[in-house]
Protein backbone atom coordinates (compact mmCIF):
# COMPACT_ATOMS: atom_id res chain seq x y z
CA UNK A 1 0.00 0.00 0.00
CA UNK A 2 1.09 3.44 -1.10
CA UNK A 3 1.33 5.69 2.31
CA UNK A 4 1.32 9.13 2.13
CA UNK A 5 3.93 11.63 3.80
CA UNK A 6 1.44 12.50 6.16
CA UNK A 7 0.74 9.34 7.80
CA UNK A 8 3.90 10.18 9.52
CA UNK A 9 2.89 13.78 10.47
CA UNK A 10 2.51 14.36 14.13
CA UNK A 11 -0.68 14.28 15.74
CA UNK A 12 -0.62 17.86 16.66
CA UNK A 13 -0.54 18.88 13.02
CA UNK A 14 -3.20 16.66 11.32
CA UNK A 15 -7.09 17.26 12.34
CA UNK A 16 -8.56 14.22 14.52
CA UNK A 17 -11.33 13.20 13.23
CA UNK A 18 -14.22 11.97 15.86
CA UNK A 19 -17.50 10.66 15.40
CA UNK A 20 -20.14 12.90 14.74
CA UNK A 21 -21.65 12.34 18.21
CA UNK A 22 -18.46 12.81 20.14
CA UNK A 23 -17.74 16.32 18.16
CA UNK A 24 -18.10 19.51 20.83
CA UNK A 25 -20.80 21.18 20.67
CA UNK A 26 -21.40 24.57 21.59
CA UNK A 27 -23.33 25.28 25.29
CA UNK A 28 -26.64 26.23 24.94
CA UNK A 29 -26.82 29.46 24.87
CA UNK A 30 -27.95 31.43 28.36
CA UNK A 31 -30.55 34.27 28.50
CA UNK A 32 -30.36 36.98 30.94
CA UNK A 33 -33.80 38.85 32.15
CA UNK A 34 -33.68 41.77 29.82
CA UNK A 35 -37.37 42.42 28.66
CA UNK A 36 -36.51 46.01 27.05
CA UNK A 37 -33.57 44.43 25.42
CA UNK A 38 -30.88 46.81 26.00
CA UNK A 39 -28.30 44.00 25.16
CA UNK A 40 -29.09 44.00 21.44
CA UNK A 41 -28.94 48.30 21.48
CA UNK A 42 -25.95 49.56 20.45
CA UNK A 43 -24.08 52.30 22.27
CA UNK A 44 -24.85 55.81 22.79
CA UNK A 45 -23.45 57.94 20.20
CA UNK A 46 -22.10 54.40 18.15
CA UNK A 47 -23.57 52.98 14.87
CA UNK A 48 -24.96 49.49 14.58
CA UNK A 49 -22.59 47.61 14.35
CA UNK A 50 -19.45 48.89 15.55
CA UNK A 51 -17.65 47.36 18.01
CA UNK A 52 -17.93 48.50 21.78
CA UNK A 53 -14.46 47.23 22.97
CA UNK A 54 -12.77 49.57 20.38
CA UNK A 55 -15.08 52.62 20.95
CA UNK A 56 -14.96 52.57 24.80
CA UNK A 57 -18.27 53.32 25.48
CA UNK A 58 -20.74 52.15 27.58
CA UNK A 59 -23.74 50.07 26.62
CA UNK A 60 -27.82 51.52 27.49
CA UNK A 61 -27.56 48.07 29.23
CA UNK A 62 -25.19 49.03 32.00
CA UNK A 63 -26.51 52.29 32.39
CA UNK A 64 -29.45 50.98 33.22
CA UNK A 65 -28.28 48.54 35.19
CA UNK A 66 -25.82 50.85 37.14
CA UNK A 67 -29.58 53.73 37.31
CA UNK A 68 -31.17 50.86 39.36
CA UNK A 69 -28.11 49.76 41.58
CA UNK A 70 -28.60 53.47 42.27
CA UNK A 71 -31.95 53.55 42.94
CA UNK A 72 -32.05 50.75 45.21
CA UNK A 73 -29.20 51.99 47.00
CA UNK A 74 -30.66 55.71 47.81
CA UNK A 75 -33.13 54.11 50.56
CA UNK A 76 -30.69 53.05 52.78
CA UNK A 77 -29.39 56.40 53.49
CA UNK A 78 -32.47 57.56 54.30
CA UNK A 79 -33.11 54.37 56.91
CA UNK A 80 -33.27 54.89 60.64
CA UNK A 81 -34.34 51.39 62.05
CA UNK A 82 -32.45 49.48 58.87
CA UNK A 83 -34.27 49.80 55.79
CA UNK A 84 -37.52 47.64 56.57
CA UNK A 85 -39.87 49.91 55.77
CA UNK A 86 -38.64 52.03 52.64
CA UNK A 87 -38.78 55.57 52.77
CA UNK A 88 -41.27 55.69 55.15
CA UNK A 89 -38.44 55.52 57.43
CA UNK A 90 -36.70 59.00 55.56
CA UNK A 91 -36.92 62.11 57.32
CA UNK A 92 -39.74 63.62 54.75
CA UNK A 93 -42.38 61.11 56.19
CA UNK A 94 -41.03 61.41 59.12
CA UNK A 95 -41.22 65.29 59.65
CA UNK A 96 -44.71 65.40 58.30
CA UNK A 97 -46.52 64.72 62.02
CA UNK A 98 -44.67 67.79 63.25
CA UNK A 99 -45.47 70.18 60.40
CA UNK A 100 -48.74 69.16 59.98
CA UNK A 101 -50.05 68.56 63.43
CA UNK A 102 -48.09 72.01 64.04
CA UNK A 103 -50.24 73.20 61.41
CA UNK A 104 -53.31 72.15 63.41
CA UNK A 105 -52.51 73.80 66.49
CA UNK A 106 -53.08 76.98 64.49
CA UNK A 107 -56.13 75.48 62.83
CA UNK A 108 -57.61 74.86 66.70
CA UNK A 109 -57.10 78.59 67.22
CA UNK A 110 -58.89 79.91 64.30
CA UNK A 111 -61.57 77.27 65.16
CA UNK A 112 -61.78 78.09 68.59
CA UNK A 113 -61.98 82.48 67.14
CA UNK A 114 -64.69 81.53 65.34
CA UNK A 115 -66.90 79.68 67.00
CA UNK A 116 -66.64 82.11 69.79
CA UNK A 117 -67.66 84.81 66.57
CA UNK A 118 -70.69 82.75 65.88
CA UNK A 119 -71.67 82.50 69.68
CA UNK A 120 -71.54 86.17 70.07
CA UNK A 121 -74.22 86.05 66.84
CA UNK A 122 -76.31 83.96 68.51
CA UNK A 123 -75.71 85.68 71.89
CA UNK A 124 -76.66 89.37 70.25
CA UNK A 125 -79.89 88.23 68.73
CA UNK A 126 -81.00 87.08 72.03
CA UNK A 127 -80.29 90.39 73.83
CA UNK A 128 -82.21 92.20 70.72
CA UNK A 129 -85.18 89.74 71.44
CA UNK A 130 -84.83 90.63 75.55
CA UNK A 131 -84.36 94.93 74.99
CA UNK A 132 -87.37 94.75 72.34
CA UNK A 133 -89.26 92.74 75.04
CA UNK A 134 -88.48 95.47 77.64
CA UNK A 135 -89.04 98.12 75.46
CA UNK A 136 -92.78 97.49 74.42
CA UNK A 137 -94.34 98.37 77.99
CA UNK A 138 -92.02 101.85 77.45
CA UNK A 139 -94.05 102.72 74.34
CA UNK A 140 -96.97 101.49 75.68
CA UNK A 141 -96.72 104.48 78.04
CA UNK A 142 -96.11 106.75 76.53
CA UNK A 143 -98.03 106.40 73.88
CA UNK A 144 -100.63 106.73 76.43
CA UNK A 145 -99.21 109.87 78.02
CA UNK A 146 -98.88 111.69 74.65
CA UNK A 147 -102.65 110.73 74.18
CA UNK A 148 -103.33 112.72 77.22
CA UNK A 149 -104.70 116.46 76.51
CA UNK A 150 -103.70 119.52 78.32
CA UNK A 151 -102.90 119.78 81.51
CA UNK A 152 -103.62 115.81 81.92
CA UNK A 153 -99.79 115.37 80.55
CA UNK A 154 -96.98 114.73 83.29
CA UNK A 155 -94.48 116.75 81.48
CA UNK A 156 -91.86 114.95 83.90
CA UNK A 157 -92.95 111.67 82.96
CA UNK A 158 -93.49 111.91 79.36
CA UNK A 159 -90.06 113.14 79.12
CA UNK A 160 -88.68 110.44 81.34
CA UNK A 161 -90.25 107.73 78.76
CA UNK A 162 -89.19 109.32 75.93
CA UNK A 163 -85.60 109.13 76.58
CA UNK A 164 -86.33 105.35 77.80
CA UNK A 165 -87.35 104.91 74.88
CA UNK A 166 -85.02 106.51 72.82
CA UNK A 167 -82.24 104.88 74.51
CA UNK A 168 -83.85 101.49 74.31
CA UNK A 169 -84.22 101.88 70.78
CA UNK A 170 -80.07 103.14 70.30
CA UNK A 171 -79.03 99.76 71.88
CA UNK A 172 -81.09 97.68 69.87
CA UNK A 173 -79.83 99.35 66.51
CA UNK A 174 -76.40 99.10 68.03
CA UNK A 175 -76.52 95.32 68.30
CA UNK A 176 -78.56 94.64 65.29
CA UNK A 177 -75.84 96.46 63.60
CA UNK A 178 -72.92 94.80 65.21
CA UNK A 179 -74.81 91.52 64.72
CA UNK A 180 -75.46 92.58 61.33
CA UNK A 181 -71.85 93.33 60.32
CA UNK A 182 -70.73 89.48 62.50
CA UNK A 183 -73.62 87.72 60.14
CA UNK A 184 -71.94 88.82 56.81
CA UNK A 185 -68.75 87.04 57.48
CA UNK A 186 -69.99 83.66 57.79
CA UNK A 187 -68.37 82.44 61.10
CA UNK A 188 -70.47 79.59 61.12
CA UNK A 189 -69.34 78.17 57.40
CA UNK A 190 -65.34 79.03 58.33
CA UNK A 191 -66.03 77.47 62.01
CA UNK A 192 -67.24 74.07 60.22
CA UNK A 193 -64.21 74.32 57.66
CA UNK A 194 -61.54 74.59 60.11
CA UNK A 195 -63.46 71.80 62.75
CA UNK A 196 -63.55 69.41 59.99
CA UNK A 197 -59.75 69.81 59.15
CA UNK A 198 -59.25 69.55 62.60
CA UNK A 199 -60.89 66.63 63.03
CA UNK A 200 -59.79 65.07 60.14
CA UNK A 201 -56.24 65.59 59.00
CA UNK A 202 -55.64 66.08 62.53
CA UNK A 203 -57.19 62.60 63.72
CA UNK A 204 -55.05 60.84 60.93
CA UNK A 205 -51.43 62.31 61.43
CA UNK A 206 -51.88 62.16 65.57
CA UNK A 207 -51.98 58.04 64.66
CA UNK A 208 -49.45 58.55 62.21
CA UNK A 209 -46.54 59.93 64.45
CA UNK A 210 -46.84 57.08 66.95
CA UNK A 211 -47.27 54.77 63.54
CA UNK A 212 -44.14 56.40 62.02
CA UNK A 213 -41.78 55.74 65.24
CA UNK A 214 -42.66 52.69 65.62
CA UNK A 215 -41.59 52.00 61.88
CA UNK A 216 -38.22 54.25 62.77
CA UNK A 217 -37.55 52.64 65.98
CA UNK A 218 -39.11 49.48 66.39
CA UNK A 219 -41.03 50.57 69.39
CA UNK A 220 -43.05 53.74 71.02
CA UNK A 221 -42.17 56.15 73.94
CA UNK A 222 -44.96 56.48 76.25
CA UNK A 223 -44.92 59.80 77.98
CA UNK A 224 -46.42 63.31 77.60
CA UNK A 225 -46.35 64.17 74.29
CA UNK A 226 -47.87 60.73 73.75
CA UNK A 227 -50.99 60.61 76.56
CA UNK A 228 -51.60 64.53 75.76
CA UNK A 229 -51.89 63.59 71.94
CA UNK A 230 -54.25 60.98 72.98
CA UNK A 231 -56.01 62.98 74.91
CA UNK A 232 -56.32 66.01 72.69
CA UNK A 233 -58.10 63.72 69.68
CA UNK A 234 -60.54 62.51 71.93
CA UNK A 235 -61.59 65.55 73.35
CA UNK A 236 -61.78 66.80 69.84
CA UNK A 237 -63.98 63.32 68.80
CA UNK A 238 -66.04 64.37 72.33
CA UNK A 239 -66.76 67.57 70.93
CA UNK A 240 -67.96 66.55 67.53
CA UNK A 241 -70.15 64.77 68.92
CA UNK A 242 -71.62 66.85 70.84
CA UNK A 243 -72.78 68.95 67.70
CA UNK A 244 -76.15 67.15 67.15
CA UNK A 245 -77.49 68.20 70.76
CA UNK A 246 -75.93 71.64 69.78
CA UNK A 247 -78.15 71.66 66.96
CA UNK A 248 -81.30 71.04 68.78
CA UNK A 249 -80.24 73.99 71.25
CA UNK A 250 -78.88 72.21 73.98
CA UNK A 251 -77.01 75.05 76.29
CA UNK A 252 -75.61 72.10 78.11
CA UNK A 253 -73.72 70.40 74.71
CA UNK A 254 -72.24 74.12 73.92
CA UNK A 255 -70.78 74.61 76.98
CA UNK A 256 -69.42 71.24 76.66
CA UNK A 257 -68.19 71.45 73.38
CA UNK A 258 -66.65 75.51 74.12
CA UNK A 259 -64.77 73.75 77.31
CA UNK A 260 -63.54 70.59 75.29
CA UNK A 261 -61.83 72.21 72.66
CA UNK A 262 -60.10 75.05 75.02
CA UNK A 263 -58.77 72.12 77.01
CA UNK A 264 -57.37 70.64 74.44
CA UNK A 265 -56.46 73.57 72.76
CA UNK A 266 -54.36 74.64 76.45
CA UNK A 267 -52.74 70.90 76.84
CA UNK A 268 -51.89 71.15 72.97
CA UNK A 269 -49.79 74.35 73.88
CA UNK A 270 -48.39 72.92 77.70
CA UNK A 271 -47.76 69.47 76.33
CA UNK A 272 -48.19 68.93 73.00
CA UNK A 273 -45.63 72.28 71.07
CA UNK A 274 -42.46 71.68 73.97
CA UNK A 275 -42.22 68.30 73.25
CA UNK A 276 -42.72 68.06 69.91
CA UNK A 277 -39.99 70.46 69.32
CA UNK A 278 -37.55 68.24 70.87
CA UNK A 279 -38.38 64.90 69.44
CA UNK A 280 -38.33 66.86 65.49
CA UNK A 281 -35.30 67.69 66.40
CA UNK A 282 -34.61 64.04 67.48
CA UNK A 283 -35.93 62.86 64.07
CA UNK A 284 -33.80 65.60 62.22
CA UNK A 285 -30.59 64.01 63.62
CA UNK A 286 -31.08 60.61 63.45
CA UNK A 287 -32.81 60.19 59.67
CA UNK A 288 -31.58 61.57 56.04
CA UNK A 289 -33.30 62.98 53.23
CA UNK A 290 -35.44 61.58 51.08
Amino acid sequence: LAIGSEAFAPTTSRAIRRPLAMRATPPAEQHSFDPFNFAESPAWGVESGAGLESQGLVSPSAVAGLGLAAMMAMPEEAMAKGGEFGLAEGRIISMAHPIIMGGCFLVSLGAGYTGLQWRRIREIGNEVTMLKAELKPHKLKLEAEMAKEGEEQNLTELNKLKADVAAFTADIDAKSAERKELASKDYRDRHWALGSVLLGIGGSFAIEGPVNTYMRAGKLFPGPHLYAGAGCVAMWVLAAALVPQMQKGKDWARSGHIGLNALSTAMFAYYQIPTGIGIAQKVIEKTKFP
